[in-house]
């Protein structure tokens, strides 16, 4: 559930779940707050995602009703069951304003001989920012969980200490800093990248070569370390084998500490497997997952073939089994082609390319027929088919509600089951998607 900070501490910080009761197949969830104008704004304006939330948590269909709390019967034998919502969790907005993923954090990622000084090095800086190994430079090839790594550094940060963090590419750095250039804004975009306790550059190989960058990146660097803040890199190579890089950027990199992440071995490419499938949630038993470990290198590959898997199972209805599994491998070897990497971008850019419709205008705020729908059935992908939260897939369109994605996700599934047509229509991008 999505709130900014000022509608979790007027609505939410004194609520409480008071009880829940059975009716038949849904759950009757008692919801207590201390004011009668609160109990009137949760009843108009958050009870519906209030259940959506609770049925997320609690796998039932659920009914709420808010209460005032004096008014609730026998107090004493209807102790709260506890906070509504946890208050740490609640600060999404926090996390969106830093740019992170929420499923980018320490416990979610698996730790092998390949990335475990890196990972200890990680959990180092997380715990003592500005302190431990400034700067910290990860480098690897493609796909090996670099950027995983560092945003987990953020994500810890944020939710023990609230400390600001920030997290970019070395694309979005140039690229905010050639528009504050042409608006003569650059004090704004100096504030942004200076005043954080944090600062996460991916792929900052990017800024090589570009002077009027490199400078302001230097004395954004200078900055931070001054003030006690934290510095953290990824490159696909080590700075030392950056080409354009200024001298004086390869020396303040090499101060610090520089770890690299290999390709990871059938131990580790298993265990990821393992996790991002359960994230999906795909039940995939340990002997499914080896089979597959055991024939896949890549780790964004093993991504692509758990969207291809997840499409079986929700389109063909098929059975997660090693018969699936052998027939989904061998199409792979016979045309590797037709294995994709899909990103939640590229599958972005698939839809708006087979609607012809733009990609700024599937995430804008048209509401016509011809942007609606390629919309809706984005939401479809994102959320069931790529098995993207909800919060997620909202925030890759445009940072919609979930609530709406939920809604144009559950429009489409109904209509594929209603109109042949339709149907058709998304086994084509579905095609387009996975490649079979």
């Amino acid at each position: 559930m999505s709130l900014s900070d000022g509608s979790f501490n007027v609505f939410f910080k004194k609520t409480t779940l008071m009880s829940i009761t059975e009716a038949g197949e849904k759950l009757v969830c008692a919801v207590g707050c201390d004011t009668p104008m609160k109990k009137n704004n949760l009843d108009s304006r958050f009870s519906g995602q209030i259940a959506l939330e609770l049925e997320a948590q609690l796998k039932r269909k659920c009914e709420v009703i808010i209460k005032i709390k004096s008014q609730i019967p026998n107090p004493k034998s209807q102790e709260p069951i506890g906070p509504l919502f946890d208050e740490k969790k609640m600060d999404i907005a926090a996390v969106r304003r830093a740019n992170l993923r929420e499923d980018y954090t320490f416990e979610n990622y698996a730790v092998g001989g390949s990335n475990q000084m890196a990972f200890a090095a990680a959990q180092a800086v997380a715990a003592k920012p500005g302190l431990a190994y400034n700067p910290l430079f990860i480098y690897g090839g493609v796909g090996v969980g670099k950027t995983h790594l560092m945003q987990s550094i953020g994500a810890h940060v944020l939710s023990q200490t609230g400390y600001p963090v920030l997290f970019c590419s070395g694309e979005e750095f140039t690229n905010d800093l050639v528009e504050a250039i042409r608006l003569k804004s650059t004090e704004k975009v100096r504030a942004k990248y200076r005043k954080v306790k944090v600062l996460m550059i991916d792929d900052v190989q990017f800024i090589a070569g570009k002077p009027t960058v490199q400078e302001e990146f230097f004395h954004t660097f200078n900055t931070i370390q001054k003030e006690g803040g934290q510095i953290v890199m990824t490159s696909d190579r080590p700075p030392t084998e950056i080409v354009k890089l200024e001298e004086r950027l390869k020396s303040r990199f090499g101060a610090g500490l520089i770890v690299d992440v290999g390709q990871p071995n059938f131990e580790l490419r298993t265990a990821i497997l393992l996790i991002k499938a359960k994230q999906r949630n795909i039940n995939l038993d340990m002997k499914l997952a080896q089979m597959v470990a055991a024939e896949i290198e890549g780790v964004r590959k093993l991504e692509g073939f758990l969207t291809k898997l997840n499409t079986e199972l929700v389109f063909a209805k098929r059975e997660l089994n090693s018969e699936l599994i052998s027939t989904l491998l061998k199409i792979k070897h016979q045309s590797e082609n037709t294995t994709r990497l899909m990103t939640p971008t590229e599958m972005i850019n698939i839809i708006s390319g087979f609607y012809g419709v733009g990609v700024q205008q599937i995430k804008g705020e048209r509401r016509t027929k011809a942007v609606a729908w390629p919309r809706q059935v984005l939401m479809y992908f994102l959320h069931k088919i790529m098995r993207l939260s909800l919060e997620e897939a909202g925030r890759m369109i445009g940072g919609r509600d979930h609530t709406t994605v939920l809604h144009g996700s559950n429009k489409v599934e109904l209509m594929i089951e209603e109109d042949e047509r339709i149907a058709s229509e998304v086994r084509e991008i579905r095609k387009r998607i996975v490649g079979v």
